[in-house]
């Protein structure tokens, strides 16, 4: 089976809500396998919205959306939900780990959702990010960056096809933020491919190309 060049087409997409609210429209666009995009534009320009729609959270309006050949746009919601668990790796602005668990089960969490888990593969997801000593420490015990790094090995740990993420340092110190995305560089270099929101200039800077949206509509890249 020939692998296509592309990992995600979208072509003339559209989101509106209650029929009326445009957020995305007739948005089209390529990623490349490998690549990373950095999605860019003001407030409500439809940044988030779009993100949804990659990481099958939301269902698009109008248009098409093939992610790894398969228009997610006709999937059931059981195909849907199966679909984003064995295809998109999620870090968001947000850490949403859960508070009871420590950094090692979260990332356990993530195999379990996936039908599988394997402590040995989780504690190693943890080491990559620099966290192979804070194993057993809670949320609440950890640094903003150490939970975004915790983020990280949970959305990589089931190898993702792509990786998601809505502003991932907005929370982050510089020196932190600084951390998080060399680790973002280093799984680029690993071939992963990226889409990530951002509203930062120089963290757009480290993407291979920038797509920049206002009103719902694609400007550029």
């Amino acid at each position: 089976m020939r692998m296509e060049p592309f990992l995600v087409e979208a072509k003339e997409l559209s989101k509106s809500y209650n029929d009326r609210v445009a957020a995305l429209n007739s948005v089209s666009f390529q990623v490349a396998r490998g690549e990373w995009v950095a999605i860019m534009g003001p407030s409500g320009s439809g940044k988030t919205s779009l993100l949804n729609l990659l990481g099958c959270l939301d269902r698009p309006t109008g248009g098409a959306l093939l992610v790894d050949g398969t228009n997610v746009a006709s999937l059931s919601r059981a195909e849907l939900t199966r679909f984003r668990r064995e295809t998109v790796g999620f870090v968001f602005q947000q850490f949403y780990l859960v508070p009871y668990l420590t950094a090692l089960e979260n990332v356990m969490l993530a195999q379990y959702f996936h039908s599988m888990a394997d402590q040995e593969e989780a504690q190693r997801a943890l080491e990559r990010v620099g966290l192979g000593g804070r194993l057993h420490h809670l949320p609440s015990q950890l640094s903003g960056g150490e939970q975004q790094r915790v983020c990280i090995a949970r959305a990589l740990i089931n190898e993702p096809k792509i990786v998601l993420a809505d502003e991932p340092t907005g929370n982050l110190d510089k020196a932190n933020e600084d951390t998080v995305m060399s680790l973002f560089k280093e799984r680029h270099a690993e071939g992963y491919t990226i889409v990530m929101v951002t509203h930062d200039p120089d963290i757009a800077g480290m993407a291979d190309r920038v797509i920049r949206l206002d009103h719902g509509r694609r400007l550029e890249g």
